[in-house]
């Protein structure tokens, strides 16, 4: 079972088990929001200097799961164990002093998530790629290659992959999607595609 403390993370705990399935709140993981002291005084917080900050802390990267970011706060999810020692340590992001506590995590879908259709002329995952991020068929192919294309978290090699409806495209350093599926047939027989974006 993969969980990273809330539905559509990115990043995820990994945990092994027998026939049934644990609940997901047994996983050691916590929510942090991290929010400006005076917000009158302070820029929104980026993702960059959210992240720097915390491995500024001198910890791994593992340890931190998905950085979400709203207009008043950063939530952060993270282990159990570190999430004490984050909300003690950590008093500034950038030059916005900060404050940080455990917290639910923020209401709503984590991600803004755009409609997206594309035309292609056979439904292979390099096609997707290529024109969801606008690239040339052949630069898709490279990150195939590259081990940088995943599908629901692992990484695929197939460029012919048939995607199923409600998988998650992960192209790293371009962006995440979720392929909804077929909705239509052209005359000309392309396949009239629906992809949710994430922002």
């Amino acid at each position: 079972l993969l969980w990273g403390g809330a539905e559509d993370c990115e990043r995820k705990m990994l945990g092994v088990h027998g026939d049934e399935a644990p609940e997901t709140y047994l996983f050691p993981l916590s929510c942090l929001k991290i929010s400006p002291k005076s917000a009158k005084f302070s820029s929104p917080l980026a993702h960059r200097d959210v992240l720097g900050s915390l491995m500024g802390l001198g910890f791994e990267r593992e340890l931190i799961g998905d950085i979400i970011l709203r207009e008043d706060a950063a939530y952060v999810f993270c282990t159990d164990k570190m999430a004490q020692f984050i909300c003690e340590n950590l008093q500034k992001i950038g030059n916005t002093a900060v404050r940080c506590q455990e917290s639910l995590p923020p209401e709503g879908p984590l991600r803004n998530v755009w409609e997206v259709r594309i035309q292609v002329t056979s439904p292979r995952l390099d096609a997707i790629v290529a024109h969801l991020f606008r690239l040339s068929r052949g630069d898709a192919q490279t990150l195939f290659r590259q081990g940088r294309i995943m599908v629901d978290d692992a990484v695929c090699e197939r460029t012919d992959y048939a995607l199923k409806e409600g998988q998650i495209i992960s192209v790293r350093g371009f962006g995440r999607a979720r392929y909804m599926g077929v909705e239509n047939i052209s005359k000309k027989g392309k396949s009239n595609l629906l992809i949710h974006l994430y922002a």
